[in-house]
């Protein structure tokens, strides 16, 4: 695989985050006849699907061929009246979480987007990023498309309305066709649901079936076919459209290759623990990942803590291989957003202390193994192992239960540039000395293949090589002025 250098760095320091930032979830859900309850339903799929995104939330309700959507900015508890969803009938309706890892943080890039063709409304909801949206904007326009949003999935939706003379599933297979990069998309077009997962299935999307009203629901994520009460029945396969309407679920497929190459960092962050994903218990992964690490290197330590909430399987995982005792020695608040979006930098310090405390009676006088799911770009980390020094720890031993993150993501995740990545610019000694860790290890790569089965998995932040040539860099509009020139 060709490694990618983008066309254009992009200024980065607007996120201070320690973190790979959610990317967004999409739910969907379909019954032949209309009945009462669907928005409230979606309400909570969305609920289950919160932590992909908390930046805006929307619900687009079909209703006898009209849609009706209900968005803004905002947590999912914030944007929706349960009242007013409750008043609402339909028998489809697709909804979204969204955080931006391409186009500004607005409501006209909140989702679902609609627009009218002679198909009829089209409403669609999308998980990940398109790797060549910028060219496809740039030429649409030049055709004098008129764009609403600067999010990519507008780029989608215009695309399959100038297509609608080719009927609509070969307007959304062409399309697919035509754009590049990590999706899924649930969408309501002529009183019919319709999804699509990328070629290489890099952003999950998941089909269950409440069997006693013949509902069929479509997840990011499959905790959230557990809240609505549906049992699932498999993922979208990659390359796969379906297809649900009055006479049930039909399933074709717009490309021919079975290659895949599904986001390794679903499994180590970005999904629940009670999820599963292409057949693998998220929770499983992650305990394993953490026994992996135990068994790379022996550490003379007293205790084991992981840091909440995706550190915590992890650390369960290495307590169990290394006899090591696992205890809770650090307590997350339940209410606090993430740091990362306040205003200035003294604030996000205290927001750390804000979100995270340790438990003393725990860390005073102990040797600690800390267990965190991933290192990014350091900054957290360094206040975590403070903050356990402070608390008494007399050793702290830091522990990753994944590879070195080196290099960009270009397929729905916000890593814009590696100058934002601390492995890219520091070898282990150095990065152990830059957080404040007695000692510093990362799980390997080869574990980490063998605990995943092999092949099959999107290594890009870790190896710098991706399987999608030719992308085009990602623009943040909030930061970046004007669009790239492909003339």
């Amino acid at each position: 695989m060709k490694k990618i250098i983008p066309l254009k760095e992009i200024p980065t320091d607007y996120n201070t985050s320690d973190k790979m930032e959610e990317e967004c979830g999409v739910f969907a859900v379909y019954n032949k006849d209309n009945v009462e309850n669907i928005a409230n339903l979606a309400y909570c799929g969305l609920f289950a699907l919160q932590h992909r995104g908390q930046e805006s939330a929307g619900i687009t309700l079909l209703n006898d061929g009209y849609i009706e959507t209900i968005k803004g900015m905002g947590l999912v508890s914030e944007v929706f009246d349960q009242d007013q969803l409750s008043t609402k009938v339909g028998n489809a309706v697709i909804a979204h979480v969204r955080y931006s890892t391409t186009g500004s943080s607005t409501l006209a890039n909140a989702q679902p987007l609609s627009a009218r063709s002679i198909l009829g409304d089209i409403a669609l909801a999308h998980n990940g990023n398109l790797v060549n949206a910028n060219r496809l904007r740039h030429q649409m326009e030049l055709e004098g498309n008129v764009f609403q949003s600067s999010s990519d999935s507008e780029v989608i939706l215009n695309m399959i309305a100038r297509r609608s003379k080719m009927g609509i599933e070969e307007a959304v297979k062409d399309t697919c066709n035509v754009v590049s990069g990590g999706y899924a998309i649930v969408m309501l077009i002529a009183r019919k649901l319709v999804a699509v997962r990328d070629p290489l299935g890099i952003r999950p999307l998941c089909i269950g079936k409440i069997h006693e009203t013949g509902t069929y629901i479509l997840a990011s994520e499959s905790c959230a076919l557990d809240i609505a009460g549906a049992e699932l029945i498999r993922d979208v396969n990659p390359g796969e459209m379906i297809v649900i309407d009055e006479n049930g679920l039909h399933s074709s497929y717009y490309i021919q290759e079975k290659k895949r190459a599904s986001c390794s960092f679903e499994y180590i962050y970005f999904a629940r623990p009670d999820s599963i994903l292409d057949g693998q218990d998220v929770y499983h992964v992650r305990g394993t990942a953490g026994r992996y690490l135990a068994r790379q290197g022996k550490v003379d330590a007293d205790v084991v803590i992981g840091v909440p909430d995706s550190g915590i399987v992890a650390a369960i995982g290495y307590s169990e291989e290394s006899g090591i005792p696992y205890s809770m020695g650090l307590v997350r608040s339940k209410y606090m957003g993430r740091s990362f979006i306040l205003p200035t930098q003294q604030l996000r310090e205290q927001a750390v202390k804000l979100k995270l405390n340790p438990m003393r009676q725990v860390v005073s006088g102990k040797r600690i193994v800390l267990v965190d799911d991933s290192l990014v770009r350091g900054t957290t980390a360094k206040k975590l192992i403070k903050l356990m020094r402070d608390a008494g720890a007399t050793e702290v031993h830091f522990r990753l239960a994944s590879p070195m993150v080196k290099s960009e993501c270009f397929f729905g995740v916000d890593i814009s540039s590696k100058e934002e990545l601390i492995a890219s610019k520091m070898n282990i000694e150095q990065m152990c000395k830059e957080v404040g860790a007695d000692s510093l290890d990362f799980l390997s790569i080869e574990n980490q293949r063998e605990i995943l089965g092999g092949d099959g998995f999107c290594e890009g932040c870790f190896t710098g090589s991706y399987p999608i040539n030719d992308v085009e860099p990602i623009v943040h509009e909030d930061h970046v002025q004007g669009m790239l020139d492909f003339e």
